[in-house]
């Protein structure tokens, strides 16, 4: 995919540089107060019913960061933009990605694996808005609140989807890396310099967008039933920088 199908976004003080063929991406030094993200994106514009990323398609990308452990998130890979109302309506999460996310973020989706740190990641919820998304978007959070019940309802949520993880401890976000996501049918197969961290079955069907981004923002949607969103503060200028970006169909 070329250059003409990415459209750089910026929300806040978010910034988008371009020299040459590599992109750097990059949030300022800010509080807790404003929202900032900086992406490069494939979607921008269209109903989530028109995303342009079906399975066989794969991506491949070099990449390293400014910090090992920057405040925020940050990635890259294919997801369905679900907490914006693309298309008219929230819906629930969908992606193949790589995923970074810092303290206080937890999301705990998958036995054995941290809910922060970088990874890669699957996570399939299908069409329909499922117990994850309605705490945190449809107003159910309440329902977490009431003694007793915030550890059932995750627990409720986590069995109805489909989620895998790796976490890329050995990976050091400062260095450069090459990653790579060959996302099929039935399963969506990871690399990072060659090696293979995961092997996902029952990835989403699709339609997805490719995102490349870095933000201010965590998420909590913890084992113990907590639910909620905010913006990290960030005490120096931070980035995410790439280079050598293949983005296409496959053959089956």
């Amino acid at each position: 995919m070329s250059d003409k199908h990415l459209q750089d976004i910026t929300i806040g003080a978010g910034q988008v540089e371009r020299d040459g063929g590599r992109v750097r991406l990059i949030v300022p030094p800010g509080g807790r107060k404003a929202y900032a993200d900086a992406q490069v994106e494939d979607y921008f514009g269209l109903r989530r019913a028109r995303f342009p990323d079906s399975p066989p398609v794969r991506f491949s990308v070099r990449a390293r960061a400014s910090h090992p452990q920057p405040a925020g998130t940050l990635g890259f890979g294919f997801w369905n933009d679900p907490f914006s109302l693309t298309g008219g309506v929230l819906a629930a999460p969908n992606v193949v990605w790589f995923f970074y996310a810092s303290p206080p973020s937890d999301m705990a989706l998958v036995d054995g694996v941290p809910g922060r740190g970088w990874k890669a990641a699957v996570l399939n919820t299908g069409r329909i808005p499922s117990l994850l998304l309605a705490p945190a978007a449809l107003g159910a959070v309440a329902l977490t609140r009431v003694p007793g019940l915030g550890r059932p309802v995750m627990s409720a949520a986590r069995r109805s989807i489909q989620a895998h993880e790796a976490l890329l401890e050995d990976v050091d976000l400062t260095a450069w890396h090459d990653y790579a996501v060959d996302w099929q049918p039935g399963e969506a197969i990871f690399t990072v310099d060659g090696a293979e961290p995961l092997r996902a079955p029952h990835p989403p069907r699709g339609p997805l967008g490719f995102v490349l981004w870095i933000d201010n923002q965590y998420a909590i949607a913890s084992r113990e039933g907590r639910f909620g969103f905010g913006i990290c503060e960030v005490k120096e200028e931070q980035w995410l920088e790439v280079e050598a970006l293949s983005l296409g169909n496959q053959s089956s």
